[in-house]
């Protein structure tokens, strides 16, 4: 999945004034962290095709999933592949929702492949899907570390430029792994709330840096 970044006329004029005293060269957008990528599946139970199977068929097919899921949600030292948790919905959307943390798109279809083999699935019934990336917005890092090189006359995307953008990435990046490879645990509530859901459908990377940063 790649993004894409449109950078328009009015973006460059929105840049020049946050900037007055820089090159119009500096970059337009902050610095990001990329964590987990994340896959939230909601699905409903066929209820009334459960209930015609024989208690044993329940039983059997109930703990086939409770094994898969139990290794899908174990937090094992050392692992860093991600994990998956589920929970129950409210509403009348869906029964279910399970959310899988994983390090790349190839391991969330693995964890979705893994669940669509499971006998249970033929009692699932998908309502929704959403696929999404965990990204942090370096917004204060990226002013100060962008003033610093511009206030030290080093020229934008040249190798020390390059080099000291790095670094702050770096050092960010193992200061945010918390926040940017968060633990996928089951607790008693989940909040899912889709950026677009909320109204907000502009790109945020059209938007002031103050504005967003306090979004």
């Amino acid at each position: 999945m790649t993004r894409l970044i449109t950078i328009t006329a009015a973006d460059k004029d929105n840049h020049k004034s946050m900037h007055p005293n820089h090159p119009a060269t500096l970059p337009a957008v902050p610095l990001t962290l990329e964590g987990y990528a994340t896959l939230h599946q909601m699905m409903r139970f066929r209820r009334t095709a459960w209930r015609a199977l024989p208690d044993n068929d329940r039983r059997e097919i109930a703990n086939q999933a409770a094994l898969l899921l139990a290794e899908m949600e174990a937090e094992s030292e050392g692992k860093s592949d991600g994990q998956s948790a589920l929970f129950s919905l409210l509403g009348h959307k869906g029964d279910l929702m399970l959310v899988h943390f994983r390090n790349s798109f190839d391991q969330l279809n693995q964890a979705e492949l893994d669940v669509a083999r499971l006998r249970l699935n033929d009692f699932l019934e998908p309502a929704t899907s959403y696929l999404s990336v965990i990204e942090l917005g370096l917004y204060e890092s990226t002013l100060k570390t962008y003033k610093a090189l511009a206030d030290e006359g080093v020229e934008p995307h040249s190798e020390a430029w390059n080099r000291a953008i790095q670094e702050i990435i770096a050092r960010q990046k193992e200061a945010m792994k918390r926040a940017s490879f968060p633990p996928c645990r089951r607790t008693a509530t989940s909040a899912f709330i889709p950026w677009i859901a909320a109204g907000r459908r502009k790109n945020w990377y059209t938007l002031p840096w103050k504005n967003a940063s306090a979004r």
